[in-house]
């Protein structure tokens, strides 16, 4: 491995108008691991219809928070989609199985974790989402070299506190630019 490898964990990808992808388009992800054998992430930006509260349902667990009942269940990406990934801070708890990410972040895939949200225990911020997104080895090199995404340093306020509507523009405010300065062209010299 050569010593100069880009590694974009915690950072956000934001998607190019070009966006090959229709999965993709218009989507910011944030990535948990980068590193030789490729990388995992998840869409931020995608609500679905699902909310906390159904979810737990299904799961028969009971949500005791009341400002939590609604909140949203993401499209986290194409993969695992009948497996729940929680984004949340770290909290000195360990999970069953729980992924630390720089910046103070864990992505938890165990049924613990659900459960300490169902309890009122644990973290205040968090993002829960169905499915993940993950590129092979050099595979997510290979899409920024074509143009597919932008990538920039991640922000917790954009992950836990901006509207998912509002997402896809604050994380593009984060290089000083907005949707409407983007091309679907790639330029090289």
């Amino acid at each position: 491995m050569s010593n100069n490898r880009i590694n974009l964990t915690n950072q956000f990808l934001i998607a190019m108008p070009g966006m090959a992808d229709p999965t993709f388009s218009g989507t910011v992800v944030y990535l948990c691991q980068h590193n030789e054998r490729g990388a995992i992430g998840l869409v931020i930006n995608k609500p679905t219809d699902i909310n906390l509260q159904s979810l737990f349902d299904r799961l028969d667990l009971k949500l005791e928070i009341e400002p939590l009942i609604h909140q949203p269940v993401f499209f986290g990406g194409p993969l695992q989609m009948e497996q729940g990934f929680v984004l949340h801070e770290s909290n000195g708890t360990s999970y069953s199985s729980s992924l630390s990410v720089a910046g103070g972040l864990e992505m938890t895939t165990s049924k613990d974790v659900l459960e300490a949200v169902a309890q009122g225990e644990g973290f205040n911020r968090f993002l829960l989402t169905l499915g993940h997104a993950g590129w092979s080895a050099g595979q997510l090199e290979d899409e920024i070299g074509k143009n597919g995404w932008l990538t920039v340093d991640a922000d917790s306020n954009i992950l836990f506190n901006i509207p998912p509507a509002d997402r896809f523009e604050a994380a593009l405010a984060l290089l000083g630019i907005s949707s409407m300065m983007l091309s679907a062209d790639a330029g090289h010299a």
